[in-house]
């Protein structure tokens, strides 16, 4: 099919999603969250209704204690049908956890069930929709877009190199913290969002008309179907209009799957010709042919305004074993107390992650397979880096990774800045609790974690700040939260977990 007159081509639309449904009534749900869990009114005040979607409404909360501001997404029992809904509300809230920590992600702080429905709290994004911006601008400076299009690229990077799948990318998902002019963009909306495996198919349509990709509405596709999205929303930053629409859904898929690019078309005669080429090839049919998301962050139209990285970005796994590969012993070993300690939402993800990475399922990493998974995520590194990221994530020089040693490595950072994950662990290494860990205390917990060759003074050292032979609270804290760049304090304390904190063993 050719192109449209530009006349007639509308803004875009607020299509609905393409989700499945059922006509089901309601399933009896004992636990969806399978644990209990605080009361939601309990800590918080609800306030007005924010927004409303299919399966749940999302309002302004506020924290009693502090007075802080947040959003509440609750969703009803009653509006889900089948099992397979269920599943998703939990998915949903394990993925966010999974992805927690990146910048341009809403950050999840709490889930909370009671016999009505499970409430989601989130940082709270006052700036509005990217989708309002865009109505409201027509469209933006290709400096702008460029730099709009790196967030967004560089969050479906994110989210594949840690086996996420979006699946319901578009302008409505990506809110802006506040009303400023540079506010920081952050995506939401996980419901959709799906874990996967290298090589893994799927067939249920799911998304959003303007957005989805052809293979999708074909029922075969991966991961790439997320940079076809991410090729459309780019292409509405720099034009103002979606690239393939029509006045009916069915319209709308037939140009997707048929439909000619439109680059004559104001304002496109005076768009960069690298712009052009980046859209062109995110939006190729073929998803073998499409770029990858790493791919489209090293284009060079990413270098506008200085946009491009100076070399190639690391995954998120890399970077955090590159994080773990230098902390010290006795800081990899808190970690690993706090990664036990874990509910089952935290965790869900890096256990898929490292179900992906453990090709053989034996339980173990091995060199080759870690090699491989890195290769799979873009790392292009010699076998001496990826050989010293093994022994610094294999604590117990076993020779491999194992599953509490992986989740440990690839734990994210800001895990270290609860108080009760923080707790927890001097508390395991406080053995007497004294309020203080003596070397031979520290000797112990080494013996039980395999960990040999160390010398117990030098570690003691390294964190006895006051040099009187022993760790207290305070030295423990500050040696943990140690080179953990970019992690604000304020506001990670009150995050997920909270109901288990009670059976946690509190300084």
């Amino acid at each position: 099919m050719c192109s449209h007159d530009a006349t007639q081509e509308p803004k875009p639309k607020k299509p609905h999603d393409i989700r499945r449904t059922s006509s089901v009534a309601g399933l009896q749900v004992e636990s969806i969250l399978k644990r209990k869990t605080e009361t939601l009114k309990d800590i918080y005040n609800i306030g007005r209704k924010l927004g409303q979607g299919q399966f749940g409404t999302t309002y302004l909360c506020v924290e009693k204690s502090t007075g802080k501001e947040f959003a509440c997404k609750s969703i009803l029992k009653r509006k889900l049908t089948n099992d397979e809904d269920v599943e998703d509300v939990r998915r949903e809230i394990q993925i966010m956890h999974h992805l927690t920590g990146h910048p341009n992600v809403i950050s999840i702080c709490g889930a909370y069930e009671d016999s009505m429905a499970v409430h989601v709290v989130m940082e709270l994004c006052a700036g509005g929709e990217l989708f309002d911006r865009i109505i409201e601008k027509g469209h933006y400076s290709e400096k702008k877009a460029a730099e709009l299009a790196r967030v967004i690229v560089g969050v479906v990077e994110v989210c594949h190199s840690l086996g996420v799948m979006h699946r319901d990318l578009k302008p409505e998902n990506f809110l802006f913290v506040g009303r400023e002019e540079d506010a920081k963009l952050k995506t939401i909306d996980f419901g959709l969002s799906i874990f996967f495996m290298p090589g893994d198919k799927f067939t249920d349509i799911v998304g959003s008309p303007y957005y989805v990709a052809p293979e999708v509405l074909k029922k075969n596709y991966g991961p790439e179907a997320d940079v076809w999205s991410a090729g459309v929303i780019i292409y509405i930053l720099l034009s103002g209009v979606p690239p393939f629409w029509g006045e009916t859904e069915h319209a709308i898929f037939e140009q997707v799957l048929r439909g000619r690019l439109d680059f004559e078309t104001d304002p496109w005669p005076s768009i960069s010709e690298s712009a052009k080429d980046l859209v062109k090839r995110m939006l190729v049919r073929d998803p073998r042919k499409r770029l990858t998301a790493h791919e489209v962050l090293c284009h060079p139209w990413l270098e506008v305004g200085g946009m491009a990285p100076d070399k190639p970005l690391d995954s998120a796994v890399l970077s955090r074993l590159k994080q773990f590969s230098a902390m010290n012993k006795l800081k990899k070993m808190a970690l690993r107390v706090i990664a036990e300690s874990l509910s089952e939402e935290e965790i869900a993800g890096l256990k898929e992650l490292f179900k992906m990475i453990d090709t053989d399922n034996s339980g173990q990493i091995t060199f080759e397979e870690l090699k491989a998974g890195l290769g799979r995520v873009g790392a292009n590194m010699k076998e001496s880096e990826i050989s010293a990221l093994m022994q610094a994530a294999d604590v117990d020089n076993s020779g491999t990774i194992d599953y509490g040693e992986f989740i440990a490595a690839t734990l994210h950072l800001n895990k270290i800045n609860r108080e009760d994950h923080l707790c927890a662990a001097f508390s395991y290494f406080d053995r007497d609790g004294s309020g203080f860990i003596t070397a031979d205390e520290l000797q112990q917990a080494c013996d039980e974690f395999g960990v040999g060759d160390v010398r117990i003074e030098e570690m003691m050292q390294e964190v006895d700040q006051d040099s009187d032979g022993r760790i207290d609270y305070n030295e423990f804290v500050a040696m943990m939260q140690k080179g953990n760049a970019g992690i604000a304090r304020k506001g990670l304390q009150n995050s997920l977990s909270t109901g288990f904190r009670d059976a946690l063993k509190l300084c």
